[in-house]
């Protein structure tokens, strides 16, 4: 017999059915990925969490049970911007530009829900003539991205039910949801923000979690990731909470699922055909546990490998890919520097297993024989830089 906790605990967040069954396990892993921690010792200890990686038959959410929201704290010492990348810049523009193309955004109310230091919602403002809020908690002024226009106004805290006042002709999401475990609430916070304004439109933007299980990706799942979607669910959980989805698609090499929605009277039936996902996402996640014990061994074999054989290796990226990778693996003297563009992140340290994050010109005298890229889309950017610096390394990417 359970006890009404432990059926509250198994309970689905998104639709609310009873059972989910866990079918991915971590023990003792970083509640925070991309904290700039300051020392190695700092990196060592930082404060761990358990992952009980759980799927809803019901409506294909998938989510951690054990996630525990306390332990986390969204200060201005998060570091998350991608804006460094030329590669994720040019995305970001053609995103902006394709938002406001659609929907008409000039002259326009937005706001934007988990905005980092204002990057995005700076674009929206700046292509389409637009006002704009955002809300984030670890927005800090020091490495603020907004520019000094007097369009764009930050507000550094979580957007809940008190802000429910702040309009808008448009509300954005990025890269937000999948950090929230009450995802029917939040999504019901933002319908009840919206209330009859029906030409209000909303976007999301979360990660595939449909990718994530093909390809057996263990570095794209990390306590800060709490909640993962496939096109499927996260339509129904819109759905569930009277909005009326208008676009799913994916986009960023399909590493990105992305929703556009506008509020509804009730609840609206199923209308395109990507929402069709329940038993597909339910054989993805049968196959995910039966392959990830070989995806570990596979890549801790060739880190270990290229180490015994006197190799030095490096990883590229130092963000939540680069920590999963790191932990999940119980990688430590095996690689001993992790590379980064972003200049807020140098001479800092990776939760967990301690490595100090270098610049790519750090590389000039280090000279690795192996660099393991933690995401496929930048290696066009990744290798012109090391042909830049004179840098012949071998190298391999996550989803090879």
């Amino acid at each position: 017999m359970t006890s009404q906790g432990e059926e509250m605990r198994n309970q689905c967040p998104a639709c609310g059915a009873s059972q989910m069954n866990i079918f991915y396990s971590l023990e003792r892993i970083p509640v925070h990925s991309v904290r700039l921690l300051r020392s190695r010792e700092e990196a060592l200890n930082l404060q761990t969490g358990k992952m009980d990686l759980a799927h809803c038959a019901s409506c294909g959410f998938i989510c951690n049970l054990s996630y525990d929201p306390d332990l986390q704290d969204y200060s201005a010492e998060y570091e998350s911007t991608q804006a460094y990348s030329a590669t994720f810049n040019r995305f970001a523009h053609r995103l902006a530009q394709q938002l406001i193309d659609r929907y008409d955004l000039h002259d326009k109310n937005i706001i934007e829900i988990g905005c980092g230091q204002g990057e995005f919602i700076s674009l929206l403002c700046e292509l389409g003539q637009n006002r704009g809020i955002g809300f984030d908690p670890a927005y800090d002024p020091a490495r603020s991205a907004v520019r000094n226009n007097g369009r764009v106004t930050i507000i550094p805290d979580y957007y809940s039910e008190e802000y429910a006042g702040y309009k808008a002709d448009f509300i954005c999401c990025k890269m937000t949801l999948e950090h929230i475990r009450d995802v029917a609430d939040f999504v019901g916070t933002v319908r009840r923000a919206v209330g009859s304004q029906k030409d209000t439109t909303v976007f999301f933007q979360v990660p595939d979690a449909a990718r994530v299980l093909a390809e057996t990706a263990f570095w794209d799942i990390y306590y800060e990731h709490c909640s993962y979607f496939t096109l499927g669910s996260l339509a129904r959980l819109f759905r569930s909470q009277r909005f009326e989805v208008m676009n799913l698609w994916r986009d960023y090499g399909d590493q990105y699922i992305m929703i556009d929605a506008r509020p509804a009277d009730e609840v609206t039936p199923p209308l395109l055909g990507q929402e069709d996902d329940l038993l597909e996402t339910q054989e993805r996640v049968l196959a995910f546990s039966q392959a990830i014990p070989i995806e570990l061994a596979r890549w801790k074999k060739i880190v270990q490998d290229a180490h015994q054989g006197g190799q030095k290796v490096v990883l590229w990226g130092s963000g939540s890919k680069g920590v999963a990778f790191l932990t999940t693996l119980n990688l430590c003297d095996e690689i001993e520097y992790t590379v980064d563009i972003n200049p807020n992140k140098h001479d800092t340290y990776m939760a967990g297993t301690g490595q100090r994050v270098v610049s790519p010109d750090f590389l000039k005298s280090y000279q690795p024989d192996l660099v393991i890229l933690m995401n496929p889309l930048y290696q066009e950017e990744i290798s012109g830089m090391l042909s830049d610096r004179g840098i012949s390394s071998r190298i391999i990417s996550t989803g090879e």
